[in-house]
C-alpha cells in the first residue's frame, strides 16, 4: 500500500509539473482559516478541526491544524499538524496540490495516556465546478499510532468570494469521517 501511494503522489506531481503555465493557481485563495464540526462513526466520536493555510505566493503553502475528538468509551484525542505544502495550475479550473505535515497526536483514556508522532502526506485536487461552487478529492497517507490511507472528497459554496461552507467525507478502512464546517478566505 505504501508504494502504491508513493506512486500516486510521484504520478501527481509529474502530471502538474508538465502541466505548469507559470500561473500560481485556479483563481483559489490558499489563504485561509478553517474551522469543521467533525462525526467518526467510530464510537460515536465527535470534535471540531481548526485548519490553516498560508500562501507564500510563489506555489508553495504553510499548513496546520488542530483536530480534539471525544468518544462515547471516555477516550479523547487530540493531533497538532504543521507542514508545508506545493500548488500546480493544472486547467483553468484545477490545481493539484500536494502537503507534507508533521502530526503529534495525544490519545487519552481512564487507564492511560498515549503520545505518537509522525508524517502526514496529501495528494489531490481543488478546483471550480461553478464560480460559486468548489471541489476537492484526495489520497491521504498519515503514519501515527496506527498507518492509514484514506480518500477524502469535499465541496464548497462560497457565500462571498471570502466565505464558504460546505462538507467533506473522509474514507479510511473502517472509519468514516463526515464534516460540516466553514472557511474565510484572508488574501
Amino acid at each position: 500500500m505504501k508504494i502504491l501511494i508513493l506512486l500516486a503522489g510521484l504520478l501527481v506531481q509529474g502530471t502538474a509539473i508538465a502541466q505548469t503555465t507559470g500561473q500560481q493557481s485556479a483563481g483559489l485563495s490558499y489563504s485561509y482559516v478553517e474551522l469543521r464540526f467533525v462525526d467518526v462513526d467510530v464510537s460515536g466520536g465527535d470534535g471540531i478541526r481548526f485548519n490553516g493555510s498560508y500562501d507564500f505566493g510563489n506555489h508553495w503553502l504553510i499548513v496546520g491544524g488542530i483536530t480534539s475528538l471525544d468518544f462515547n468509551n471516555n477516550v479523547d484525542t487530540t493531533a497538532y499538524e504543521l507542514g508545508a505544502g506545493y500548488v500546480w495550475h493544472y486547467s483553468d479550473d484545477f490545481d493539484l496540490i500536494s502537503t507534507l505535515r508533521y502530526v503529534n497526536a495525544e490519545l487519552d483514556n481512564p487507564a492511560q495516556n498515549i503520545d505518537d508522532d509522525g508524517f502526514a502526506f496529501s495528494a489531490g485536487t481543488r478546483g471550480l465546478l461553478t464560480p460559486k461552487f468548489e471541489i476537492r478529492g484526495s489520497v491521504n497517507h498519515i503514519n501515527v499510532f496506527n498507518s492509514d490511507t484514506y480518500l477524502e472528497l469535499g465541496g464548497d459554496y462560497y457565500f462571498t468570494s471570502q466565505f464558504a461552507a460546505g462538507l467533506s467525507l473522509e474514507f479510511a478502512g473502517d472509519t468514516d469521517v463526515i464534516t460540516i464546517g466553514a472557511r474565510w478566505f484572508f488574501r
